[in-house]
């Protein structure tokens, strides 16, 4: 079972690649409809800017989450970029125990606030607001668990890919 786990979750990460793009394509969709309405019908709607923001909290919060990989992810490369194996191996754990104790510590007073704020919800679709930041407190669970696994990988010897200058891009 063990080898098909890599697999299983490169196709979960794919699927949700496709459910940002789904998300994107919304945005960009009500976004234009949005500047149709507001310039060649001279007729403001407002609930298309609260889908634009409800769904630009989703996509880069549930991206972070689910799409984007540890490598993709910023870092102070003059500091990375130099270090050799172990070097990196110790700053990734230093990382992963300063998130871990951060986004764990304030998980308790998250989840209160976004289950608090179900008396609120936008001022046109009546979206409550407390599903709206759900999503923050995956994205937190989330990191919580991913750097947990980049620590123990860190301390079993694993050390965290160096910087390649020859495979940066703009990530297009």
């Amino acid at each position: 079972m063990l080898p098909k786990m890599p697999a299983i979750g490169e196709w979960l990460r794919r699927r949700a690649e496709n459910l940002l793009c789904l998300m994107l394509l919304t945005m960009f969709v009500v976004f234009t409809l949005q500047i149709i309405f507001r310039y060649a019908l001279s007729m403001s709607i407002g609930w298309t800017h609260e889908v634009s923001v409800a769904l630009w909290i989703w996509i880069v919060l549930f991206g972070s989450a689910f799409v984007v990989r540890e490598v993709d992810e910023i870092r102070f490369d003059l500091i990375w970029g130099g270090a050799g194996d172990k070097a990196r191996r110790v700053m990734q754990i230093i990382c992963s125990l300063a998130l871990i104790f951060l986004f764990s510590i304030s998980l308790p007073a998250v989840i209160d606030y976004v289950t608090f704020m179900k008396v609120e919800s936008t001022a046109y679709l009546k979206i409550r607001f407390d599903f709206l930041y759900s999503v923050y407190i995956i994205f937190a669970v989330a990191m919580i668990i991913r750097y947990l696994w980049l620590a123990v990988q860190a301390v079993r010897g694993h050390a965290p890919e160096a910087f390649d200058p020859t495979k940066a891009g703009s990530g297009v």
